[in-house]
């Protein structure tokens, strides 16, 4: 069958997860060699993450703006696939024939406060409409699925929980890390976007409470990330023991994690936490929430908490500081845990998927 899929995510500068998402899944249903043919629709120049294959067509079609609604869904119409597959975006409003699309989170929902108002409405609107017109949709974890027939009343049967492959990101040298970012040598670890749904307060007032009970101990807290929507300088500045490093690189991320006592992520909510698989993949133990995906991916190989329970959070922290045999034993379930979450096993339900939707004709 001939695929459309929706590649524009894939050409932007700065790669969030999101973007990171669609350009690892086409590539590895590229390389299933499922026999069937892909076209990819980029807004811009292709990048070269797609190497030349002979079942893979590129069609760049620049248009200024509503690309998605006008270029995009003009294509569609005249090119007349079998199916068609957004992984990173949302459906146009009008295209012929049946349709695959990847919903992420519904964070939106319920923490609407965490958003612009703008943007709120864009992701309602959008999410709704392309979930009630996809013949299949992928959701991230079985958190989102749910969240999905709650918000929008979309029947399960129609809903494929497919889990992100996870790549193990590469360790460099740790103490050169920690002399560009100025870390000390032991150190409790964040890593994300600083903004509300990260629940960035209540990871200081834990790490704080902690420090108290154990002034002997050194370890600092290290919020690696830039400072996201509705960031609040009191959460964390001028704090003893709390180190901001702002933006890091990519190539910078596996030391962080592995230099790390333990990773604290007690999110209020995420679709998929990229960050504890990528933790357990560098041998970093986790402090996870116990709502939303998080205890999905973590599975045992987390200790999982109450997000709002500062003394809970305070108190997995000694744990870890105190124990190296936990951390070690943690770190060894958590590669094994970690493992599971490939991208060639990600890309074999999501092509079984487009497969079915192709056959339903939408």
């Amino acid at each position: 069958m001939r695929i459309a899929v929706d590649a524009s995510r894939t050409t932007v500068q700065r790669v969030t997860g999101t973007e990171r998402y669609a350009i690892r899944l086409i590539q590895a249903l590229v390389a299933l060699d499922s026999g069937h043919d892909f076209v990819l629709y980029f807004r811009d120049a292709p990048p070269s993450l797609f190497p030349d294959h002979p079942r893979v067509a590129r069609r760049v079609i620049p248009f200024p703006r509503l690309w998605t609604h006008v270029r995009f869904a003009a294509a569609l119409s005249r090119d007349r696939p079998d199916v068609t597959f957004v992984p990173a975006h949302t459906l146009p409003l009008w295209f012929p024939g049946p349709a695959v699309v990847t919903v992420h989170d519904l964070g939106y929902r319920h923490f609407p406060e965490a958003h612009p108002a703008r943007q709120r409405l864009y992701l309602d609107l959008t999410t709704r409409h392309s979930a009630r017109r996809a013949a299949v949709v992928l959701a991230d974890s079985g958190a989102t699925a749910q969240d999905l027939s709650l918000f929008y009343g979309t029947p399960p049967a129609k809903i494929r929980v497919v889990y992100p492959g996870v790549d193990p990101p590469p360790v460099g040298d740790l103490a050169a890390i920690r002399a560009k970012y100025s870390l000390p040598e032991r150190y409790f670890l964040f890593l994300g976007t600083l903004q509300p749904r990260k629940n960035i307060a209540v990871i200081v007032q834990s790490y704080q409470r902690w420090r108290s009970a154990h002034p002997d101990d050194p370890a600092g807290l290290v919020l690696a990330g830039a400072k996201g929507w509705l960031y609040d300088d009191a959460w964390a500045s001028g704090l003893p023991g709390v180190h901001l490093t702002g933006y890091v690189d990519d190539a910078d991320r596996g030391a962080l994690y592995a230099g790390a006592l333990a990773l604290v992520f007690p999110s209020l909510y995420e679709g998929f936490g990229f960050p504890v698989i990528e933790a357990m993949h560098c041998g970093a133990p986790v402090i996870a929430s116990n709502t939303s995906s998080l205890p999905e991916l973590a599975g045992d190989a987390g200790l999982l908490v109450d997000p709002l329970d500062v003394d809970a959070i305070a108190a997995k922290l000694a744990r870890l500081a105190a124990s190296p045999d936990l951390r070690a034993d943690l770190a060894a379930k958590g590669r094994a845990r970690a493992a599971q979450f490939t991208w060639e096993r990600a890309a074999a339900r999501a092509l079984r998927a487009l497969e079915d939707a192709a056959a339903s004709g939408g």
